[in-house]
C-alpha cells in the first residue's frame, strides 16, 4: 500500500467487496461480560478452544483472558476452573510442539494506565502454561512463527521517536532466534525494521504468522488510522514477507468493519474498528477470518485465501 492513501484503499475495498458468510460468535458462561479480540480457534487433544478477552461493557482496567471451548457452530462456552490471565488481546501459536500463548499486560497505578508489555506463556498442557518471558516496554503485537531454521519474531515498536523517524505511529520489525529460550526484550527490541509497510499517520501490527511452502511468510495483520471525523479505523490486512530479501511481496486489505455483521461499539469512535485475530483454513480452500468488533464482540467472515500465488500454509 502506498503511503497516505489507506483511507482511499479502504473505500475501494468496501465498494468492491462481495457478500459472503459472516457471523458474530456467541460466548456462554460469561453473563454480563463482553468477549472480543480473541485468539483464533485452535485444536488441542481433539477439542476446539479459543482464548477471549473478557470485559464489562464500560470497563477496560479489569480485562482478563479466559479459555472457552466450542460447544456449537460459532458458539463457545467458558471452560470451568481454567487458568485466567491478566492480559488483553490474546494469541496462540504452536512452536516446537509447545503451545505459546501471549497477550498484552497493562500496568496500572491508582487506576491510571502507566505502561504495558507483551507477556508470553508456554507449555504442552493448555491447563498448565507457564509464564516465561516479557517483551519490551510499550510494545504490543509481538508475534512468532516456526521456521525451518529457528523462530521468526515480528516486533511492533511504537513511540514518538518512531513517528519522527518513519512518519508512522508504529513500524514492524523482524528477526530470527534459535529457540524459545532466546526470546527476550532485547532481541525483540533489536529486530530490524521492515521498511515501507506502514504509511505516514498510520499504525498497525502483526496478528498471526504462517510459514508458506515457498519459504515465504504469510502474515495476517491490522492497519489503522484516525479518520477526518476522529474515528479510530481498524482494518484486517495481510502481507507476504520474504525473510531472505527482507521485502514485502503483497500487502492488502482483507476485511473491514462492514465485512462483519453490525453490533454496538464500546465507544462512539470505535464503530469502524475490527482488530484482527487471524485465519483458520477451510476445507473449500477459503479461510475463516476472525476479528474483534468495536471492543465488544468477536466476528467471523469467510474470505479468499489471502496468500494465493505465494505458497500454501505448512506446519513444521
Amino acid at each position: 500500500m502506498d503511503f497516505n492513501n489507506l483511507a482511499e484503499k479502504k473505500a475501494e475495498f468496501e465498494k468492491n467487496k462481495s457478500n459472503t458468510e459472516n457471523v458474530i460468535l456467541s460466548f456462554k458462561g460469561i453473563d454480563g461480560f463482553d468477549v472480543y479480540n480473541c485468539s483464533v480457534p485452535f485444536t488441542w487433544q481433539g477439542r476446539t478452544f479459543i482464548y477471549g478477552r473478557v470485559e464489562k461493557r464500560h470497563e477496560w482496567a479489569r480485562s482478563l483472558v479466559k479459555l472457552f471451548t466450542e460447544t456449537g457452530k460459532d458458539q463457545y462456552t467458558l471452560v470451568p476452573n481454567s487458568m485466567i490471565y491478566q492480559l488483553e488481546d490474546p494469541f496462540v501459536v504452536s512452536i516446537n510442539d509447545e503451545i505459546v500463548m501471549g497477550g498484552t499486560h497493562v500496568v496500572y497505578s491508582r487506576g491510571e494506565m502507566k505502561t504495558y508489555y507483551g507477556y508470553f506463556y508456554r507449555g504442552t498442557d493448555i491447563e498448565d502454561l507457564r509464564y516465561f518471558t516479557t517483551g519490551p516496554v510499550y510494545m504490543k503485537d509481538i508475534r512468532l512463527v516456526q521456521l525451518p531454521n529457528g523462530i521468526g519474531v515480528f516486533s511492533r515498536p511504537r513511540s514518538e521517536e518512531i513517528e519522527k523517524q518513519y512518519g508512522s505511529a508504529s513500524v514492524i520489525g523482524f528477526t530470527v532466534i534459535p529457540d524459545l529460550d532466546s526470546l527476550d526484550e532485547t532481541v525483540i527490541a533489536n529486530a530490524e525494521i521492515i521498511n515501507g509497510l506502514i504509511g505516514k499517520g498510520e499504525w498497525g501490527g502483526c496478528n498471526q504468522c504462517h510459514l508458506l511452502d515457498s519459504g515465504l511468510i504469510g502474515v495476517i495483520a491490522h492497519k489503522s488510522y484516525l479518520s477526518e471525523d476522529n474515528l479510530a479505523v481498524y482494518m484486517n490486512t495481510s502481507f507476504v514477507f520474504d525473510p531472505v530479501k527482507r521485502c514485502i511481496l503483497d500487502d492488502k486489505i482483507i476485511a473491514v468493519r462492514s465485512s462483519y455483521p453490525p453490533c454496538p461499539a464500546k465507544l462512539p469512535n470505535l464503530v469502524d474498528c475490527t482488530f484482527t485475530s487471524g485465519i483458520v483454513m477451510r476445507d473449500d480452500g477459503k479461510a475463516d477470518l476472525y476479528g474483534g468488533l468495536g471492543d465488544v464482540a468477536e466476528g467471523r467472515v469467510v474470505i479468499p485465501y489471502p496468500f494465493e500465488g505465494y505458497g500454501k500454509i505448512i506446519s513444521i
